[in-house]
C-alpha cells in the first residue's frame, strides 16, 4: 500500500509539473541584487508562432525599452533564457504551482534572481513614474522622445548614457522636482527615438539637445549628463554656452568631455589620425597638404606613438585575458556610431559640477589581490583623469564619491541630491 501511495504522489507532482510547464506564458516579475543597486526586472513570455516561447526582458530602472531573448528553452521544469547582446542567461526552475521561478541571472558572476508571476489580468507594469512623452523633431525625419517629469523652477535636462534610454532615471528624477522643473531626452539611435543611419558625432548629438531646448523653450536650463552623456554636456558648453546655466556630469567626466592634450587619449586620437590620414587621399583635403604632413610628423603620430606605449605598459601589467569562447557579438549600431563620432573638448566656459565615481566599486571577486590591482589602476586612470579636468577646467567643482557605482546617481542618489542643490543653488537667478 505504501509503495502504491508513493507511486501515486509521485505520478501527481510530475503532472502537475508538466502543466505548470506548459503555461509559462505571462509576466514574471523579479528584484536583481546587484550590490550597489536593486535592479527590477520584469520578463514577459509568450507562445512563439512556431510552437515553441518568446520572450522580453525589462529593466524598470534602466529603461522601458524591452530587450528580446534569443532563445527561451523549456525542459521539463527548467526555463533558460539568453540574451545574447547582453551576453546574460537565466535559468531556473518552475515552482510546482507555476507561480515563481527560483533560479540564477549569469552576466559575468552568477547572481540569484526569483521571479513571480504577475496575477492574470494584471500586466506587470514596465514604466514606474508618472510623466507625460511628447516627440520633438531635432533633424530631417528624426524625432526624439522627451520626458517631462513636471516640477516648478529651473528647468534640469537630464541626458542619459551608453545604452540607456530617458526612462533611466524615472527613479531619480523625481526626487529633483521639488525643486526644479525636469526633463529628459532619450537620444537618436535608443529606445523609441528615431534612429536614423547618420548624425551621431558629439556636436551633432549636441545639436539635438539644443534643438530640444529651444523647442521645449528652456530658459538656461541645467543639464546634467550621464557617462557619454557628458560629450554632449561638452560640446553644448563650449560651442553655446549662452543656452546653458550649468553643466553636471555624472561619472561622465572622461576624455570625451575633457580631453587633456599632456596625457592624451588612444581611442580619441586615433580617430582624429584615421580623419588626418584620409585627408592625405587625392581629392580629399586641401590642395596643399604640407601643413598637414608636418602636423602628423610633429604632433599627431608621435602622440599616437605614446598612447600605444601608455597602451603596451599597462597590457603588460595586467594578467592575461581568459580564452575566447567564439566571437562576442558586436555592439549595437548607435553604440558604434557615437564612439566613432568622439570629438575632443577642452574649453567649456559655463559653471561645471563633475561627480566621479573613484575609485569605483571594487569588482565581484574573490581574489583580493586582483581587486587591489583594479582598484589601483582605476585610482591611477581615473584620478588622472579628475585632476586634469579640475585643473583644467577652473569654473569646475569636482567631486570624488569612494566606491560609488558608475551609475553614481543611484548608487549614492543622498550624496548626488546634496552636490546638485548646492550647485543649482549658486547659480546666478
Amino acid at each position: 500500500m505504501r509503495n502504491k501511495m508513493l507511486w501515486i504522489a509521485t505520478l501527481a507532482a510530475l503532472f502537475g509539473s508538466t502543466l505548470c510547464a506548459q503555461d509559462i506564458a505571462g509576466d514574471w516579475q523579479g528584484t536583481l541584487k546587484t550590490g550597489a543597486a536593486n535592479l527590477r526586472l520584469v520578463l514577459q513570455i509568450a507562445k512563439d508562432s512556431d510552437g515553441g516561447w518568446k520572450a522580453t526582458l525589462f529593466s524598470l530602472d534602466q529603461g522601458t525599452e524591452g530587450m528580446a531573448a534569443n532563445s527561451v528553452t523549456l525542459k521539463g521544469s527548467t526555463i533558460t533564457v539568453k540574451l545574447d547582446a547582453l551576453r546574460g542567461t537565466y535559468e531556473g526552475k518552475l515552482s510546482a504551482d507555476g507561480t515563481s521561478i527560483d533560479g540564477t541571472w549569469t552576466q559575468g558572476p552568477p547572481l540569484p534572481l526569483e521571479l513571480k508571476r504577475a496575477p492574470k489580468g494584471v500586466p506587470a507594469q514596465t514604466d514606474p513614474t508618472l510623466h507625460t512623452v511628447q516627440f520633438i523633431t531635432v533633424d530631417n525625419n528624426v524625432k526624439l522622445e522627451v520626458l517631462d517629469w513636471g516640477g516648478s523652477g529651473r528647468p534640469v535636462v537630464l541626458l542619459t548614457g551608453l545604452g540607456n534610454n530617458a526612462h533611466v532615471f524615472d527613479k531619480f528624477a523625481p526626487k529633483l522636482i521639488g525643486a526644479y522643473h525636469v526633463y529628459g531626452i532619450t537620444r537618436r539611435g535608443y529606445g523609441v527615438s528615431s534612429a536614423p543611419a547618420t548624425g551621431y558625432s558629439a556636436d551633432r548629438l549636441g545639436d539635438d539637445v539644443l534643438e530640444v531646448i529651444d523647442s521645449l523653450k528652456l530658459n538656461r536650463p541645467v543639464l546634467v549628463g550621464h557617462s557619454i552623456g557628458g560629450e554632449e554636456l561638452s560640446s553644448v558648453g563650449s560651442r553655446h554656452p549662452e543656452k546653458v546655466a550649468g553643466l553636471i556630469y555624472l561619472d561622465a567626466g572622461y576624455s570625451y568631455a575633457y580631453y587633456d592634450r599632456s596625457r592624451g587619449d588612444l581611442n580619441l586620437d586615433l580617430l582624429e589620425l584615421q580623419r588626418k590620414l584620409e585627408q592625405l587621399q587625392r581629392g580629399r583635403g586641401e590642395r596643399d597638404q604640407r601643413p598637414l604632413i608636418r602636423e602628423l610628423l610633429e604632433t599627431s603620430l608621435p602622440g599616437f606613438e605614446k598612447d600605444l606605449r601608455e597602451l603596451q605598459k599597462s597590457l603588460e601589467a595586467s594578467p592575461p585575458p581568459p580564452a575566447a569562447s567564439g566571437q562576442p557579438p558586436a555592439p549595437p549600431f548607435a553604440a558604434q556610431a557615437i564612439l566613432a563620432g568622439l570629438q575632443k573638448y577642452t574649453d567649456i566656459r559655463v559653471p561645471i559640477l563633475a561627480i566621479y565615481a573613484l575609485p569605483h566599486e571594487p569588482p565581484p571577486s574573490s581574489n583580493d589581490a586582483d581587486r587591489a590591482a583594479a582598484e589601483a589602476r582605476d585610482l591611477e586612470r581615473t584620478g588622472a583623469q579628475a585632476k586634469a579636468f579640475e585643473t583644467g577646467l577652473p569654473s569646475a567643482r569636482v567631486v570624488r564619491l569612494r566606491y560609488a557605482n558608475h551609475y553614481v546617481f543611484r548608487s549614492n542618489e543622498a550624496d548626488v541630491l546634496r552636490e546638485m542643490n548646492a550647485f543649482i543653488g549658486g547659480l546666478p537667478k
